[in-house]
């Protein structure tokens, strides 16, 4: 088991409680005329959980253009339910909460995005992540359009920037 490969020994462990706060990178992308956004909390530089949805200034997610990194800090409600804030630095210094990202987006979008940061999470190959994603079979336009973009957010963190691998669609 030891034999395994250099790769398997490079891919951090599996961490199980989340921490309270990871860094995080802002993806934004478009499809289709729409711009989405993807947030990528990273653990150890490898992604570990992603938010995605619709850049929509009615619904809160209003980021300056030059906001590429941040934090992803998880809440606990005194009611035991749990949020999710993303906060960045100003160019000033000064730091901004986007409170409840969990609540931003479409909730059909949240619930795939909570499988894709299971798989994450576990320490799923990223590759296979990307695999996964780009196979599943999703009938709305709208929602195949996010699958695209996840797959592109999620492909910046392989060696090379992912041009080596393409779907086998």
């Amino acid at each position: 088991m030891k034999t395994e490969n250099n790769e398997q020994n490079q891919r951090p462990e599996v961490v199980e409680v989340r921490p309270r706060e990871l860094q995080c990178d802002v993806v934004r992308f478009q499809n289709n005329k729409e711009k989405w956004v993807a947030f990528v909390g990273l653990l150890d530089g490898y992604p570990y959980e992603i938010f995605t949805g619709l850049q929509d200034d009615d619904e809160g997610i209003v980021l300056p253009k030059t906001v590429t990194k941040g934090k992803i800090i998880k809440q606990v409600n005194e009611d035991g339910t749990k949020r999710y804030d993303f906060q960045f630095e100003n160019k000033r210094g000064y730091k901004t909460t986007v409170e409840g990202l969990s609540e931003k987006f479409n909730p059909e979008y949240w619930n795939y995005a909570k499988l894709i940061s299971g798989v994450l999470r576990y320490r799923m190959p990223l590759e296979h992540v990307i695999k996964l994603v780009s196979s599943l079979s999703l009938k709305d336009e709208s929602i195949n359009t996010w699958k695209v973009g996840v797959e592109r957010a999620l492909k910046k963190y392989l060696p090379g920037g992912g041009e080596e691998t393409n779907s086998e669609e």
